[in-house]
């Protein structure tokens, strides 16, 4: 069995009035849409490489300050084991450039549309997994 691990981070975004926004990229291959992520490279930590992947497929730069950590597994192709690492962040960075080749689209979508429009189960349990932590700060913080 191979292994592979990959990590990302969910990017939020508030716009001026409040409004919250969740970054995300649909891949030329299949279309389907998911978070920012990647390989880990050799001597990357997982905040490292999921620092370095969302840069790359969107050119927003994140710092991760959060203590959200959802890992997901599958397997996607026979014979491959994959473990996905994700973490939760917020930026103020309203501009986006998809990377060349394998990105079709990066959008920042309403997070009351996100979890419709992800093709994945896996992401729709990490993101449901992520709204539920906000509202613990925010429950927290009233």
């Amino acid at each position: 069995m191979q292994y592979e691990k990959s990590c990302g981070a969910l990017v939020l975004r508030r716009d001026e009035n409040g409004k919250l926004y969740i970054l995300m990229i649909r891949h030329k291959a299949g279309g389907h849409r998911s978070f920012p992520k990647g390989h880990m490279e050799r001597g990357e930590t997982e905040y490292m490489t999921a620092v370095r992947e969302v840069f790359e497929e969107t050119a927003v730069q994140i710092r991760i300050d959060s203590d959200f950590r959802e890992t997901v597994h599958y397997h996607p192709q026979p014979g491959v084991s994959k473990e996905v690492v994700y973490f939760l962040t917020e930026t103020a960075q309203k501009d986006i450039r998809p990377r060349q080749g394998e990105i079709a689209q990066v959008e920042w979508v309403p997070v009351e549309e996100a979890e419709a429009s992800l093709t994945h189960e896996n992401d729709k349990t990490v993101f449901r997994a992520a709204m539920k932590k906000i509202e613990q700060r925010r429950t927290v913080r009233t």
